[in-house]
């Protein structure tokens, strides 16, 4: 940011986009401080973060684009304890609450970026999916650009409070895994046992 001002802003968080442990928690307070510092406006840290954010989320559409259905259906095929039917379900569920995930995806650490790649496998309309992208990121953005410009020289605070909220929707995440893990183990086991009379 010192080197390329608002624009390198944009460019860490394209990159945090492509690559989730690059966290924007830090990157976004950060931003604020500088602008306030007078090294550039809240509006061109504004500007560029969320243009960066857009980019980064544009880049991992494309990539679910060009992977495609049957491209992601015959790598679940191959993940243990995966079954296309996953997708089959995976796939209702956008079609249903699509345009909800994308828009609140761009506010949970680490799904932000993963949300964009079923978007593009299932090619949501790009138009909806840019307009959905961008105000999701902006308000994201704005939240933590504004926090660290109003702390100051204290925008480091940000982060311990975020580092909660992440842990806590990791934390879900991993218990939704194990519990899917769980039941696809049990129900295989049931399986097995059918099979075995």
């Amino acid at each position: 940011m010192d080197t390329l001002g608002a624009f390198g802003a944009g460019v860490a968080i394209a990159l945090e986009n492509l690559f989730p442990p690059l966290p924007s928690e830090v990157i976004l307070p950060l931003a604020g401080f500088a602008a306030s510092q007078g090294k550039f406006g809240l509006v061109a840290a504004l500007f560029w973060t969320t243009a960066g954010s857009v980019i980064g989320a544009l880049a991992l559409y494309a990539v679910g684009a060009l992977l495609g259905r049957e491209r992601t259906l015959a790598i679940a095929a191959r993940i243990p304890l995966v079954k296309p039917s996953d997708i089959h379900r995976t796939e209702q569920l956008f079609a249903r609450h699509g345009t909800k995930a994308v828009f609140f995806g761009r506010m949970i650490p680490v799904f932000r970026s993963m949300i964009s790649v079923p978007a593009g496998v299932e090619r949501m309309r790009l138009p909806l999916f840019l307009a959905l992208t961008t105000a999701g990121s902006l308000i994201w953005n704005a939240v933590f650009i504004l926090i660290g410009h109003a702390l100051g020289t204290r925008w480091h605070q940000v982060t311990d409070l975020v580092g909660l909220y992440s842990k806590g929707v990791l934390a879900v995440a991993a218990l939704a895994v194990l519990t899917f893990v769980a039941l696809r183990i049990r129900r295989a086991g049931k399986g097995e046992h059918r099979s075995s009379r």
